[in-house]
């Protein structure tokens, strides 16, 4: 009887400290940061991490309010704005809350060379990643308000690459922080791409300013050119569980790792992107979770 009394006691303790965090797709920056988490978070049975791949920011939020096992996600913050008004989500302010802003994502926009501007797409087909990702939502927010009028289609973003270079589909649009080797990897001559977006007063309440260089996309943007678009900031949110519960204490000690391993995640190999985050920056139409605002009072102090 002995062992199997050994392994109940190795499952409670393998399972004690569990936290799930809903990433992003496997090609994209927000999976990368999840897996990072991971990487510089774990602490055996004390603190174990799992990463999740899923379709998405858009679907991340719907994760985190009701599947199973995800305690943290990564999501967007026009994707909150959304579930509160279009969703209408019952008290989704205090449901979720949010640990720290993460970098903003840029809204590419890939299209044929005779696409010259974000109007020529009316009346075409454009790609915007598969249902649940940032650019499903975050993709069709930005065309409604700009009233240019497209055929959505919602491929996986490989499949879509390929279509766009045959000429099935005029445009694809991902929304993720650049720079993304998805679009990186794309050679000089390749008939394709960068459509800019023009910043209006009309995307003044969740976006801001963006822009594509030379550097980051070589074969998508000239020498000493640049692009302008969209962005839109990324939040690493946590689920709000009642205090004292099991799940609370678990995302408590997440939140204490996290600030107290900072340092970590400023330093090679993680992704740069994490060094131009500020741990205080705020999100406006957000609450911080408590014991992260806590921390970062003592911190300050």
């Amino acid at each position: 009887s002995l062992p199997l009394g050994c392994e109940t006691q190795t499952k409670d303790r393998k399972n004690a400290w569990v936290v799930g965090v809903a990433g992003g797709l496997l090609s994209g920056t927000y999976m990368r940061f999840a897996d990072e988490l991971a990487q510089v978070l774990d602490d055996g049975d004390n603190l174990r991490v799992l990463p999740i791949v899923t379709y998405g920011a858009a679907s991340n939020l719907d994760d985190l309010l009701y599947l199973r096992g995800v305690d943290v996600a990564i999501t967007q913050s026009d994707v909150f704005e959304y579930f509160r008004t279009q969703r209408k989500v019952p008290n989704l302010e205090s449901r979720v809350n949010y640990l720290i802003r993460l970098p903003v994502s840029e809204m590419h926009v890939l299209a044929r060379d005779e696409i010259k501007s974000i109007a020529d797409l009316k009346g075409k087909k454009v790609n915007f990643g598969p249902a649940g990702s940032a650019s499903s939502l975050t993709g069709s927010i930005v065309f409604q308000r700009l009233g240019v009028e497209v055929e959505q289609v919602l491929y996986d973003n490989p499949t879509a690459l390929q279509k766009l270079k045959t000429g099935e589909l005029a445009a694809l649009v991902r929304v993720i922080p650049k720079p993304v080797e998805f679009f990186g990897k794309i050679p000089a001559g390749s008939g394709l791409h960068f459509v800019s977006i023009p910043f209006t007063r009309a995307f003044a309440d969740y976006y801001t300013v963006g822009e594509f260089s030379h550097k980051e996309y070589p074969g998508l943007v000239g020498d000493g050119e640049r692009v302008d678009t969209l962005a839109v900031p990324a939040v690493l949110a946590v689920f709000n569980w009642p205090k004292y519960t099991d799940r609370y204490r678990r995302v408590e000690r997440f939140t204490q790792q996290l600030f107290a391993k900072w340092d970590k995640f400023q330093q090679p190999p993680r992704h740069p992107k994490w060094r131009d985050v500020n741990p205080a920056a705020t999100v406006p139409g957000w609450t911080r979770w408590a014991p992260a605002d806590e921390i970062l009072k003592h911190m300050n102090a």
